[in-house]
C-alpha cells in the first residue's frame, strides 16, 4: 500500500528556497516512478516535474526548469523537491503523487496514488 505525506512547505520571499520531502509509508516506492504537481487557487493541477524509478531520469515543466530539482532516496522511501528562486507565480499547494509503474509521466491521471499536499506561499 502506499502512502504518501509531504512536508517542508512554507511562506518564503522571492528568491528564497524550500526543500519538499514526500515519505512513502509503503514498500513499493523504490519500484515506482514518482512526480510533483501544484494547484494554485482558481487554477487546475499542473505537472511540475517526475522522476524514474531509479532516479537516473528526471523531466521538468519549463516553468521550473533550471530552478527546481526533483530527487529521490530508495533507501529512505523518500522523494524531494528543492526549489531555489521562488517567484510569486510559484505559489501553490504541492502534492507528490506515485505512478502505477517504473515509467515516470507528466498526466496527472498516470498516478493514482497522492499525499495531501504542502502549501508553498512566495511573497514579494
Amino acid at each position: 500500500q502506499v502512502q504518501l505525506v509531504e512536508s517542508g512547505g512554507g511562506l518564503v520571499q522571492a528568491g528564497g528556497s524550500l526543500r519538499l520531502s514526500c515519505a512513502d509509508s509503503g514498500r513499493t516506492f523504490d519500484n515506482r516512478a514518482m512526480g510533483w504537481f501544484r494547484q494554485a487557487p482558481g487554477k487546475e493541477r499542473e505537472f511540475v516535474a517526475n522522476i524514474g524509478w531509479s532516479g537516473d531520469t528526471t523531466y521538468y515543466a519549463e516553468s521550473v526548469k533550471g530552478r527546481f530539482t526533483i530527487f529521490r532516496d530508495n533507501a529512505k522511501n523518500t522523494l524531494y523537491l528543492q526549489m531555489n528562486n521562488l517567484i510569486p507565480e510559484d505559489t501553490a499547494a504541492y502534492y507528490c503523487a506515485a505512478a502505477r509503474g517504473a515509467i515516470a509521466r507528466t498526466a496527472a491521471t498516470m498516478y493514482p496514488y497522492w499525499g495531501q499536499g504542502t502549501q508553498v506561499t512566495v511573497s514579494l
